[in-house]
């Protein structure tokens, strides 16, 4: 009696089951069609915004072909156009954000032909904040790192450990970052560069012989790379803290990051961030200065010093002269501004 009902209750379980399965099925049915819809009409979104792209390119063209306006009114029209082909360009760009698309060169070099595009504002966001933290982590794992070496463990291999770090966390922040420029982060220019320049010259950092050489750099850089860490962690609290008022008052891409240098959003609030930037520039260019002289020392064999005196010289420059511009604009739209209310 007790085999029998045990027996039925695994029918009607199975029943159960049996039903929830074709319930699965028919859901998952619908989800297949409205996953072809969706391509479908990805798709036709695509080719849209190529073809109004185009348009837009041959409008362009033939404003340039435009005579001189012969009035204000012609003037003012002209302007008007400009600005709304201006317009619609960074909408499609907001646009393409939500649509998948072929990865640059170097997200296929280095992923193949993987579509990277995150479709849904809940996974750009969490895909962004973990970003954040990872730079947050690592920057901190780094200060440790080279006090480490510095001041704790004076050993060959031990600072080999620290620059393949170094190596492995620009590599990685190169891959993260074009993923996220490509799902509409709005960062470029030289803070995208300044990356692959880390990347390289760490990797010829981590090449460099032992011997009389490094030596006599070793500390200078170890003591550069603390300074360094500490001066990213103080720009990811300010950053971040600019980001978040920005983006509450609508303000700012969602998707904006925290960076390596100093852009026009981050002047609101400005009390101490800049001259710490500016001195890391410019140690960046005495480290130039040091290994340019090391590379014409009588003992130096090594290709790496030059190759290095030219990194951190690039990296000076890059650094430098870029948050000058973003400095001087600031200061020009200001005046502006005040000559306006005047």
């Amino acid at each position: 009696m007790e085999g029998t009902m045990s027996l039925q209750r695994c029918q009607a379980e199975w029943e159960e089951i049996e039903q929830e399965y074709q319930q699965l099925q028919e859901t998952h049915k619908v989800y297949r069609h409205k996953l072809d819809e969706l391509t479908n009409l990805q798709t036709i979104c695509s080719n849209s915004i190529s073809k109004l792209r185009k348009r837009l390119r041959e409008l362009e063209e033939n404003l340039y072909l435009c005579t001189k306006p012969s009035n204000q009114n012609e003037a003012e029209d002209i302007k008007s156009i400009w600005k709304k082909i201006k317009d619609k360009q960074h909408i499609f760009f907001d646009m393409e954000a939500y649509l998948p698309k072929k990865n640059g060169l170097y997200l296929n070099l280095v992923l193949g032909n993987v579509n990277v595009t995150l479709l849904s504002n809940q996974a750009k966001f969490a895909y962004k904040d973990e970003y954040e933290k990872f730079k947050l982590c690592v920057t901190v794992i780094l200060l440790l790192g080279a006090i480490t070496c510095k001041f704790l463990l004076n050993y060959r291999v031990i600072d080999e450990i620290f620059n393949f770090l170094l190596v492995w966390y620009y590599c990685t922040l190169t891959i993260r970052e074009s993923i996220l420029v490509t799902n509409g982060s709005r960062i470029k220019g030289w803070w995208v560069s300044h990356h692959y320049v880390s990347t390289f010259l760490s990797g010829v950092m981590l090449t460099w012989p032992d011997g009389l050489m490094y030596h006599m750099f070793r500390n200078q850089f170890l003591a550069f790379c603390i300074y360094q860490s500490f001066v990213q962690f103080l720009q990811y609290y300010y950053q971040s803290g600019c980001l978040y008022r920005l983006r509450a008052l609508g303000e700012r891409n969602q998707l904006d990051l925290t960076v390596e240098g100093f852009q026009s959003w981050m002047w609101r609030g400005l009390t101490f961030l800049l001259p710490f930037l500016f001195f890391g520039h410019f140690w960046q260019l005495y480290n130039a200065v040091t290994l340019f002289q090391l590379a014409g020392h009588r003992d130096c064999k090594e290709w790496q010093v030059f190759m290095l005196a030219l990194m951190f010289l690039v990296l000076f420059l890059g650094n430098f002269l870029t948050t000058l511009k973003v400095v001087h604009h600031k200061f020009q739209k200001n005046k502006g501004r005040e000559a306006k209310t005047e």
